[in-house]
């Protein structure tokens, strides 16, 4: 399709992408420290000055020079040109390139921050499973569903306590906090009545993790037989359900060269497995996609 593409979704897709994934398929890379090295693609060498930083989504050979993003990495390593290299990236991350400069119009600046208070989200849901004084009611669902310390720890599963506000009162200082908290979908807002309260209450919670391993949602699991059984984050500019897949981070971060994946029904079938499953299967990972209900 003729066009510019946006600025704005190669800023997403650069996003969404996690750099070491894209240069592993196609060279294989070693854990060194923070970053992941190889011998230089694009220079005979003996000795691995090739790095690729993780955190910073950016790759750099300190022997030839060579350097830069995902999309570079493509261009120079397959040889194409920039908008054949950004749609075989949007491809694989099963996005359609727009040509259009309408779509996808999230700020940079705005989804950083609302991975930031997702990630502290995330963290005071772990210490209520830790120090709630309800955590026991918790703990005990947990272990009667088969779910270890390790396992919780593993898929950093929390618990949100009894209460309207509570994230909202951990979180929510200020104007600015309380924005972010409702654009990330962990806060309910009723204009009408001038209220907000948190979206997850009594609920074990599950953090959902991008390919990168940033907090961008999470799933709720009620510990009776209240309804809704499970409740997820909505929409956010972070979030988008049809193109993630519950512990997908977690089962890459243990083997990288995955040859199969089982998808099964809920977050606590993958949960409760990994120790007597998916070791036992080595490189087959059973995985749950993100429910819907």
């Amino acid at each position: 399709m003729a066009g510019r593409i946006p600025q704005t979704f190669i800023d997403d897709l650069l996003d969404r992408l996690d750099i070491v994934e894209v240069v592993d398929r196609r060279v294989p890379l070693k854990k060194s420290g923070k970053n992941f090295t190889a011998c230089c693609p694009f220079h005979d060498e003996k000795t691995p000055s090739f790095s690729v930083n993780q955190e910073k989504q950016f790759y750099y050979c300190f022997g030839c020079g060579a350097g830069g993003n995902a999309i570079g990495f493509l261009m120079d390593y397959e040889r194409m040109e920039f908008p054949r290299a950004v749609e075989a990236l949007a491809d694989a991350a099963g996005l359609e390139v727009p040509r259009e400069a309408a779509a996808f119009q999230e700020q940079p600046q705005q989804k950083k921050n609302i991975y930031t208070i997702l990630e502290k989200a995330a963290d005071y849901y772990r210490q209520q499973l830790k120090q709630h004084p309800q955590k026991q009611k918790a703990v005990d669902y947990l272990k009667n569903r088969g779910l270890s310390g390790e396992i919780c720890r593993d898929f950093d599963i929390g618990y949100a306590p009894p209460g309207w506000d509570n994230l909202l009162a951990h979180l929510g200082s200020n104007d600015e906090e309380k924005q972010l908290l409702i654009d990330g979908g962990m806060l309910i807002e009723k204009e009408e009545e001038n209220k907000l309260y948190d979206r997850f209450r009594d609920r074990i919670i599950f953090p959902i993790r991008d390919n990168r391993g940033r907090v961008i949602a999470f799933g709720g699991r009620v510990l009776g037989d209240d309804k809704p059984k499970y409740l997820n984050s909505p929409e956010t500019p972070v979030f988008h359900k049809s193109k993630e897949l519950y512990g997908l981070y977690q089962s890459r971060k243990a083997n990288r060269q995955l040859d199969r994946l089982l998808i099964v029904e809920g977050y606590m079938d993958v949960s409760r497995w990994p120790s007597t499953v998916l070791i036992g299967l080595r490189r087959r990972w059973v995985l749950p996609p993100v429910p819907t209900t």
